[in-house]
């Protein structure tokens, strides 16, 4: 058989194949609630090794795009129920990834019209907009607001935020949680060196300030759920979002996988946006548990990559768009569809819920 599509054990979940179906901003949730399509969605694909649902907003503060669902409200929580729910009946297993997007927002999505916040202060450029409501109310692609330097206080009231937002998540019915952790948003952040010029105990040239934060929800998530239901993702020599590269970069994130490896995860998820082979490596030499890759991979780029021992699954973004059924067409080698820009962000059901599996087809 196919490696990927042989079981694997992660932690206490037992994955049928080695297909993961990668988080991906759909921009559907108009009420910031999960609804019925979300479900449909999600439950289409509950033949994936494992769902790692869309970025997910642990506040209101976290918010950084219109119509991302947060699962912090009595109202979001019932709809990531019906959404596990449905996928669990379906046979599948679904994680809900936690994100607080940091300074890609903007005071039209912040309570009260604040600014966001973020290592320091500091503002995204125009290269780099976000969803949100433009000077004459109306949904439009702008500039993120110029973002604040986080308190201390604010620090640790965030991490509070990402506790709950886990807790809030098991009691949703979801299987674990994934770290947003990538991407230049908060968290990333802070661990960029080039960004992070703290003078304090959370940022500067030391690499162990830089990590602090984040490693700080890592165990207090991990002490609130158990960690083995704790992944994280990362986006090491990300260029994205205004961010560069720093001369300790390499350092920092061989420095980090370390230390997650020491906390008995369920996993550390690289979404490759061009990270060096050589970073890979000491990466995967660093980090001793399961390894998650994602970045544009086909069917035989991910067989390569865990033949060779570069990861343990895979995970797929945009083909799991056009395809419900990918682990099928992939074991089958059927034709894969493809999904018009257009459908990917916002809309109704179509581009979303109406892709037939091939059979249907």
């Amino acid at each position: 058989m196919t490696v990927i599509f042989q079981p694997y054990q992660l932690a206490d979940l037992a994955l049928p194949n080695r297909v993961v179906m990668a988080p991906m901003t759909r921009s559907r949730a108009r009420s910031h609630a999960p609804d019925d399509s979300t479900a449909q969605y999600y439950a289409q694909r509950a033949s994936a090794g494992l769902i790692i649902a869309e970025g997910t907003q642990i506040s209101r503060q976290g918010q950084g795009y219109l119509w991302t669902p947060g699962i912090y409200s009595d109202e979001q929580l019932a709809g990531w129920h019906r959404v596990t729910n449905a996928v669990h009946d379906a046979g599948g297993r679904i994680f809900a990834q936690l994100w607080h997007t940091g300074r890609m927002s903007h005071v039209s999505l912040q309570e009260n019209g604040r600014a966001p916040l973020s290592s320091v202060d500091s503002q995204v450029s125009t290269n780099w907009p976000v969803f949100a409501y433009d000077e004459a109310g109306n949904p439009a692609q702008i500039q993120a607001s110029p973002a604040r330097k986080m308190t201390v206080e604010e620090i640790h009231a965030t991490t509070g935020d990402y506790v709950r937002a886990a807790e809030n998540a098991i009691a949703a019915g979801f299987d674990g949680i994934e770290i947003h952790s990538a991407g230049c948003y908060l968290l990333d952040q802070f661990i960029n060196g080039a960004l992070n010029t703290r003078d304090d105990e959370y940022g500067g040239e030391k690499i162990e300030n830089r990590l602090r934060f984040v490693l700080q929800v890592v165990d207090a998530v991990s002490k609130a759920i158990g960690s083995t239901r704790v992944g994280i993702r990362i986006t090491p020599e990300g260029r994205i979002h205004d961010a560069t590269a720093y001369p300790s970069e390499h350092d920092t994130f061989v420095t980090l996988a370390s230390e997650l490896s020491k906390r008995n995860l369920a996993y550390l998820h690289i979404f490759d946006m061009g990270i060096s082979p050589e970073l890979l490596a000491d990466i995967r030499g660093a980090y001793r548990g399961t390894l998650i890759i994602a970045g544009d991979y086909t069917k035989e780029k991910a067989q390569a990559a865990i033949d060779a021992g570069k990861a343990d699954l895979v995970a797929f973004g945009r083909p799991y768009i056009a395809n419900p059924d990918l682990v099928e067409r992939f074991r089958n080698d059927w034709p894969l569809a493809v999904a018009e820009h257009t459908a990917f962000y916002g809309g109704d059901d179509r581009g979303y819920t109406d892709f037939p599996t091939y059979k249907a087809a």
